[in-house]
Parts: C-alpha cells; structure tokens; sequence
C-alpha cells in the first residue's frame, strides 16, 4: 500500500517538534478486517492526527493503545507489536485478526535545556551536540547565540526575558543555568520554584558559596528553603581544569550519568554535589 504524500509530509512535520506521538502500522490482517494490511495513522496525547487504520471499535482501541504508550515514562518502550482477535480482543463481530505496530516519536528523547549562551555555555552545547539529545540554547544576546555552533537537534531562543521560557519546557527536560552571574540565574530559579516545576535534574553553575548566596537569595524573595535547596549547584564532575571545554566535558557526563540515573528511578548525586566552576 503506498502511502499518501499527505501523510508522509504530517510525519516528518511532527518528527521535528517536541511533540510526542506515536506511528500506528497494520503490519498484517488476516481474515474479515475493517483495514488493509499497510494502513497507517498518526496518534498525539490528544488523540488521532491523520491517517486510518479501519475506525469503529479496533482504530479506538489502537488509539487508546498509543496514548497509553505517550502518558507512561519516557523511558519507556519505544515500540510494541500488538496483536488482537477482532471478535475476542475488541468485541466485533467479524472473527478476523490483526497485527499492529506502535512507534514512539519525541517520546524518549532526551531534552536538555540550557540557559546562556557564553564561553563555557557555548561549549556544553556544541558537547551535548554530540549525543543523542535535543537542545535548546536560551539567551538574550542574538550575538552570542549566533556564536553557538549549529547542530541539527539544537533550537537556539533569542528572547529578552529568559525565565518567561520556563513555562514552554516540557516536564522531563534537564536545565542547566550558565547565565552571565547569579543575578541573572536567580530570576530563572525563581519562576521555576514559582511555576512548581519539577525537573529531573536543575543545576546552576558556580561555587559553593554562589550556591550559598543563590539560596539566601532565593528565600528573601518568598522561595521555601526545601525548593531553594533542590537545585546542583556546583555542577560537573571533579575531573578536568576550568578551560571551558574540559568544564563542559565535566557537565555533560554528569548530565548523562544524572540521566541514567532517573531512567532507573533513583539519583545518584546529591544536590549541592559536583565540581567547583565559576567560569562561563
């Protein structure tokens, strides 16, 4: 069955956003079927995007199948081959059989969003470009963005007020703050702590007395001391000098090691852990 440009062109749209969704394939129909083998349909947590898979009683149920695929933890299988008695399984009359293939997109991504866009800040992108994860570089300086080499998978936002971003993250995105000083983290912490949001992993770079100071800070201003305490600030793992690079080096594994460690259900440092950096 070839399949409509139409279809193909809604796809590759919704493979570049963030979006989760999943591809629905009959990949076999055996018997009395409301679909041929090859019919395909495109499913986001709001429901059917485009395409078909036959309606009535078994396209719901894929349906329902794919949502529940997009709603469970983004580490998650990504794909899952399904079989179903049409009589037996879904409850239709016709005694007919068949095989669907579910494929997740933008599901178990890696997300990293990181707030800055310097020397150091610079560097952590170009690393993170390297690795099977999407970026997104936030600043207010189009010069310094422009500096920021280009990849693929990087998404470089340009905006006067960087915390108004805060609110588009989605909720499984790591964020790391490498502004020009503390007093350009803080806001971003704070609409954060504001907003309730609840991160896998939020870190600022700096020392321990940046931290110090940050959380003071972040109290006065009305923040709880258990949410002022919730953010890893230093950050980066104890290896390396603070030539920009190697920093970066030191961040982005512990952003993998960090990722792994949520995938698993547990943390594996602490906040307030990692390694000492002031430079950016």
């Amino acid at each position: 069955m070839s399949l409509p440009s139409s279809f193909v062109e809604r796809l590759a749209e919704l493979a570049k956003t963030s979006t989760p969704f999943v591809s629905v394939t009959m990949v076999e129909a055996v018997g009395s079927t409301p679909q041929d083998a090859g019919s395909k349909m495109l499913v986001s947590l709001e429901g059917l995007v485009t395409g078909t898979v036959g309606g009535g009683k078994v396209e719901y149920m894929a349906i329902q199948h794919a949502q529940t695929m997009l709603a469970g933890p983004s580490a998650g299988p990504g794909q899952e081959l399904v079989a179903w008695n049409l009589q037996t399984d879904v409850g239709m009359t016709c005694g007919g059989l068949v095989k669907f293939f579910f494929e997740t997109y933008n599901h178990s991504n890696w997300r990293v969003a990181v707030f800055g866009a310097g020397h150091v800040a610079g560097a952590v992108v170009h690393c993170l470009g390297q690795l099977d994860c999407d970026v997104q570089c936030i600043d207010p300086r189009r010069d310094w963005l422009d500096k920021v080499a280009d990849h693929t998978r990087l998404r470089k936002i340009c905006v006067d007020v960087p915390s108004s971003v805060v609110d588009q993250l989605p909720d499984d995105t790591f964020v790391v703050c490498m502004t020009m000083g503390h007093a350009t983290d803080r806001p971003i912490l704070e609409e954060i702590f504001r907003q309730r949001r609840c991160f896998p992993f939020l870190g600022v770079i700096g020392s321990k007395s940046k931290r110090g100071v940050l959380k003071r800070e972040l109290i006065a201003a009305g923040v709880s001391e258990q949410q002022a305490s919730s953010f890893h600030c230093p950050i980066g793992l104890p290896l390396g000098t603070n030539q920009p690079g190697e920093i970066a080096i030191s961040v982005a594994a512990q952003l993998i090691q960090m990722r792994d460690s949520w995938r698993a259900g547990r943390w594996a440092v602490p906040p307030g852990t990692g390694m000492i950096s002031s430079l950016r």
